[in-house]
């Protein structure tokens, strides 16, 4: 248990804060499972301002389960466009289809059925037994993670499998007996503005008489990162009657998208770009080329769904090649 652990007094300071403080984010407009099942899928490993527009332009386009489970595949894709880690945006789509067809289209509210649809884990099952039931059960996203692993002042890794049984049942003694939302929504606020990453805002902390941490700023102890990987991808820039060629990504990255179609030879290089996918650094070298059979042209103007590195790349090209402006580039990797 934290110092001074009155769970009364520790829930109403923490869920009295969150209720003047916490932002007004799109997804908390609303308790449907489904807005909450895109939400969380979106914000794996993407920042909240990153996602805000894809969410809004997503619902949009697929206000419920039934109009994602029948859509294709490259709609889905070309509307994940820019958000990166793909494989997000099928699985989204796969659980759409096999929540209409398991489960009458209804978003299950127990953990076991939610645990069984494709890219829903532990974390994200919980997430959504927590916002959309009201379930009071560890949610354990970076945030909370350094919020509980502080004020329990826990200064060994949370990474590996002591860790996380540890911060999982520091957690669970944190949980109050009802009210899943707003705990898990007060806990994951105050990590992203006050018990940020690095140094904590403490003098702002409505539970810092709670917390031990002696040096929070060290705190969450994780392992040194892994070594980055550096690889050269040789592309081609190659266009006829006004069309873009392109190749359909042969996976398992990108798979889905289309990109420049790659080459092994080398020559004149007219631009390069340099791109962080997972622990790989790209660096991306691209030369002219004459169309190839295999190859299928697009119309700048209406292009598939690309990734990131390949689509800035093409509207760099298209810029010096016009003059102006094609495509706009996307910043999110």
């Amino acid at each position: 248990m934290i110092s001074n652990h009155d769970p009364g007094k520790f829930h109403r300071s923490l869920h009295g804060w969150f209720r003047k403080n916490g932002r007004d984010l799109p997804w908390r407009r609303s308790r449907d499972p489904y807005a909450v099942l895109v939400s969380e899928f979106m914000l794996q490993q993407t920042t909240v301002a990153a996602v805000i527009p894809f969410y809004v332009r997503w619902m949009k386009r697929f206000p419920d389960i039934a109009s994602l489970a029948g859509s294709d595949e490259e709609t889905v894709l070309k509307l994940w466009e820019g958000l990166g880690y793909y494989s997000r945006a099928r699985n989204l789509r796969r659980a759409a289809q096999e929540i209409v067809a398991c489960h009458g289209g209804v978003v299950p509210d127990r953990m076991p059925e939610l645990l069984q649809l494709p890219g829903i884990g532990p974390y994200t099952a919980s997430a959504i037994a927590a916002f959309s039931f009201d379930r009071p059960v560890p949610v354990l996203d970076a945030n909370i993670i350094r919020v509980v692993a502080r004020l329990f002042d826990f200064r060994k890794p949370v990474t590996d499998a002591k860790g996380k049984y540890f911060i999982e049942q520091a957690a669970r003694s944190l949980l109050p007996q009802r009210g899943g939302y707003l705990h898990a929504s007060s806990l994951m606020e105050l990590g992203a503005l006050i018990c940020k990453a690095g140094r904590p805002d403490c003098p702002s902390c409505p539970v810092r008489t709670f917390c031990r941490a002696v040096s929070p700023e060290k705190i969450p102890f994780k392992p040194p990162r892994k070594v980055v990987i550096h690889e050269r991808d040789l592309r081609v820039f190659a266009r006829a009657k006004g069309g873009i060629f392109l190749v359909p990504s042969a996976g398992p990255r990108w798979k889905g998208l289309w990109l420049l179609p790659p080459t092994r030879q080398e020559g004149e290089v007219i631009l390069e770009l340099s791109c962080i996918v997972t622990r790989h650094r790209i660096r991306m070298e691209i030369s002219r080329a004459r169309p190839r059979a295999g190859w299928k042209a697009f119309d700048p103007a209406n292009l598939p769904p690309m990734p990131t590195p390949h689509r800035r790349a093409l509207a760099i090209l298209l810029e010096q090649h016009t003059g102006r402006a094609r495509l706009r580039p996307s910043r999110n990797i």
